[in-house]
């Protein structure tokens, strides 16, 4: 975080120097790009770092495009108090609002490779088979929470191995692979 902080800060001391201290109606395309690359940091969040870098750039030209609306004047959003708390909440709206628009991005939330470590997926499957998999976890899903809200709830609260996610996962991989996980529940006595 302190990494971020000071990218941010060495940004906005260079574009403050660029730029003078004029106050321009919108962002000029440097100060976009410069947001681009300080949304970079974000990229290891569980959604973020499984998007293509293509789907990033897209991700952050949203983000981008969202604090530009509500922040016209670059320079005085960039001197603004907790200016780094406010792109990391355009950063999460922008993820609740994606996933609210396609349930069936299951694969950045929950991504192949993790499935394969948590021994949930098979290794090896193709892209047909993932899609196939994902598609089956999004309808479960769908038929099991009524809300984004009740499935980030869910996703929040996933702790263990026998959530109500991890089933759903394990029953797709049964139904599409004949993949069958037994886990053992280890019950702890006083």
């Amino acid at each position: 975080m302190k990494k971020f902080l000071l990218s941010v800060s060495m940004v906005a001391l260079a574009f403050l120097s660029i730029t003078g201290c004029s106050e321009q109606a919108k962002w000029n395309r440097s100060q976009r790009q410069a947001m681009r690359e300080a949304l970079k940091e974000y990229r290891r969040m569980v959604y973020l770092n499984n998007l293509t870098d293509a789907e990033f750039m897209l991700f952050t030209d949203d983000v981008a495009l969202a604090l530009e609306e509500d922040y016209p004047v670059y320079t005085s959003f960039m001197k603004m108090p907790g200016v780094n708390d406010t792109v990391q909440v355009y950063v999460v709206t922008t993820i609740v609002e994606e996933l609210d628009a396609d349930a069936h991005n299951m694969r950045h939330i929950f991504p192949y490779p993790a499935l394969v470590s948590q021994n949930i997926l098979p290794a090896g499957l193709d892209r047909a088979q993932q899609h196939a998999f994902y598609n089956c976890l999004a309808g479960k899903v769908d038929n099991t929470y009524s809300s984004m809200e009740q499935f980030v709830d869910a996703i929040l609260a996933d702790s263990t191995n026998q959530s109500q996610i991890a089933q759903m996962q394990l029953q797709c991989a049964n139904e599409l692979f004949n993949w069958t996980v037994t886990i053992d529940e280890i019950i702890m006595m006083d």
